[in-house]
């Protein structure tokens, strides 16, 4: 079985930002820089053959290039927070781009994950903090509300593989996809 997702890669000045965004705060198990990305769709678990699907599906797709900024940070879990995130600016072309893929996957016999899309970068997986700590973090994370880094044109996506291991997830890009550039 293969760990796959779809996803943005950041570029070097934006991933830059947010490794400087992690040392500003109180984080425990936080992303390493090379694993920040924005995901547009998780597959889960797939055999090779659903891989390739995926990849033929996404390779039919044509969309154009867009910009888009990250703004914000926040926690998803509330007095349990399970992923410190850097938020995105909202974006009309990013959503497109996403619902498009999802339904290109589910067209190609995928079932991506049914959450709503939240457009975010993954800073940090903290796990049973102690309440102490979830209000350290909570306020530090509320002090970084005016966070921002970009804007910067997204010009590819691609379908990665994670390998799971003691030391955390480790991604590599199975597929690259590029996004028709504006005249």
């Amino acid at each position: 079985m293969i760990r796959a997702f779809v996803a943005i890669a950041l570029p070097d000045e934006v991933r830059d930002a947010l490794e400087e965004l992690q040392a500003l705060l109180p984080l425990w198990r936080p992303v390493p820089g090379e694993n920040l990305h924005l995901t547009l769709s998780f597959l889960g678990p797939i055999s090779p053959e659903a891989a390739r699907d995926a990849h033929e599906a996404l390779c039919g797709l044509s969309a154009e290039a867009f910009s888009v900024e990250l703004s914000g940070a926040g926690l998803f879990g509330g007095a349990r927070p399970r992923a410190v995130w850097a938020g995105v600016s909202p974006s009309a072309p990013l959503s497109q781009l996403q619902r498009r893929i999802d339904r290109r996957l589910r067209m190609a016999g995928l079932a991506p994950q049914a959450r709503k899309f939240t457009p975010h970068v993954t800073l940090a997986r903290p796990r049973n903090l102690p309440a102490s700590d979830v209000a350290r973090l909570a306020g530090a994370v509320a002090g970084a509300a005016g966070f921002r880094a970009g804007p910067f044109v997204v010009q590819e996506f691609a379908l990665y593989r994670s390998h799971l291991a003691p030391d955390g997830a480790h991604y590599s890009e199975m597929a690259r996809y590029a996004l028709v550039s504006r005249d």
